[in-house]
């Protein structure tokens, strides 16, 4: 190497070091990095949502959960199905709106005459989403 492109080189780090002034270097080390590594190692991902792939398939899977558990007039069931189908495609989600306003009419309901009938409707809205998933081709039985 010649004595200019050393000075060159010496001069570029010099530069870069930040030398002469009260500011923090602008090159610092991360202290994730390890001693030989030119990047600091990658962080860990948090846990990651599941993949609505094909949309609305988590829903119609939460929805098959609540109906063979019988849960559905559970409290959180109904608004785990509703927060699930934010990622669905139209006709599911509009299914899930569905079920949830009859599973908000059946809340308002309660200890009345109408209470009966506004739970069966949750069990209606249901049946109805159900077959929208499988209109959907979504497996809601997995």
């Amino acid at each position: 190497m010649s004595v200019s492109a050393r000075f060159v080189v010496l001069g570029t780090v010099v530069a870069l070091a930040g030398c002469g002034g009260d500011k923090p270097s602008v090159v610092s080390t991360p202290p994730s990095a390890s001693v030989g590594s030119a990047w600091p190692a990658p962080r860990p991902l948090a846990s990651a949502p599941a993949a609505d792939n094909p949309p609305g398939l988590l829903t119609c899977r939460q929805l098959a959960v609540a109906v063979r558990d019988a849960s559905l007039m559970e409290p959180g069931v109904i608004q785990g199905i509703l927060a699930a189908s934010k990622t669905a495609d139209a006709p599911v989600a509009d299914a899930a709106r569905a079920l949830g306003e009859a599973y908000e009419q059946a809340l308002t309901s309660h200890g009345t005459q109408s209470e009966p009938d506004a739970v069966a409707a949750v069990s209606a809205a249901a049946a109805d989403m159900s077959q929208v998933c499988a209109d959907s081709g979504l497996d809601s039985a997995n």
